[in-house]
C-alpha cells in the first residue's frame, strides 16, 4: 500500500460561512457537517446545509453526519445532491442500512467504536461502503487505542476503505498514517480553537496529510 499517495484527509463539523472559506482554501477531500443533532455545537439544519452547500468549492465531497436519523431524510439528502455521502453515527443497524439502501444507492460510512479487536471484525463485516473507526463518542479528541488495529491489520487484509478518527493533529497524523495505514484521517476537534474552526490548524492538517514527509 502507498500511503504517502493514497491517504486522504476529511475536515469534519463545519457549521459557519466561514468554515466553508477555510476548507475551501485548504482543499481537503471530503468536508462534513453534523446535520439534525441538537446537542452538538456543530450541528446544522437542513435550511443552514443549504447555504453552506452553496459555496463549497467543487472537489471537496460533502458528507452528512448522523445520529439515528429518520432515514427518509438522510435519503432526501443524498438523492438532492446536498450531501455526496451520509456518515451514519449513531446505533444505526444493519437493518437500516437495509431501508437506507432501499432509497438511495449513495455512499454509506458506518462509525464505530473500537476498544477490542473484535469491534473491528464486526466493523469490517458490515455492509456500509466505507467504515470511520473512533473512540466511542465523535468530537471529544482522544484517540482509541491504535495498538487494537494495528493487531488487526497484521492478520487481517481491510475488505473495504476506512477512516481513522478521534485525536488526529497535526503532531500525530504521520504516526497514525504510518502504523494505521487508513484510507483517509477524520479531524473536527484538533482543527478548532476555542471551539470553532480555525483556518491555520485546518492548513497545518491537510499539509501534514499531504506531506512526503508521512
Amino acid at each position: 500500500m502507498t500511503e504517502r499517495a493514497e491517504t486522504k484527509i476529511k475536515i469534519c463539523g463545519l457549521s459557519r460561512a466561514e468554515d466553508i472559506c477555510y476548507v475551501n482554501e485548504a482543499r481537503p477531500d471530503y468536508c462534513g457537517f453534523v446535520i439534525g443533532v441538537p446537542k452538538s455545537r456543530r450541528n446544522v439544519t437542513e435550511e443552514q446545509l443549504r447555504r453552506l452547500r452553496r459555496g463549497l468549492r467543487e472537489g471537496i465531497t460533502p458528507v452528512g453526519v448522523f445520529v439515528n436519523a429518520d432515514p427518509r431524510l438522510v435519503a432526501k439528502l443524498l438523492e438532492e445532491g446536498l450531501i455526496d455521502a451520509a456518515q451514519l453515527h449513531g446505533g444505526e443497524d444493519e437493518e437500516y442500512i437495509r431501508k437506507l439502501r432501499g432509497m438511495t444507492d449513495r455512499p454509506l460510512i458506518q462509525a464505530f467504536s473500537v476498544s477490542e479487536e473484535r469491534d473491528l471484525d464486526r466493523a469490517f463485516s458490515g455492509s456500509a461502503d466505507w467504515i470511520l473507526l473512533d473512540q466511542g463518542k465523535g468530537g471529544t479528541g482522544k484517540p482509541f487505542d491504535w495498538e487494537i488495529l494495528e493487531r488487526w491489520l497484521f492478520k487481517h487484509d481491510p475488505s473495504k476503505p476506512y477512516f481513522l478518527a478521534g485525536g488526529l493533529s497535526c503532531d500525530n497524523i504521520p504516526e497514525a498514517v504510518r502504523r494505521c495505514r487508513p484510507w483517509a484521517v477524520d479531524l473536527s476537534s484538533s482543527v478548532e480553537t476555542d471551539g470553532k474552526k480555525d483556518r491555520e490548524k485546518i492548513l497545518a492538517a491537510v499539509a501534514a496529510v499531504r506531506s512526503r514527509r508521512i
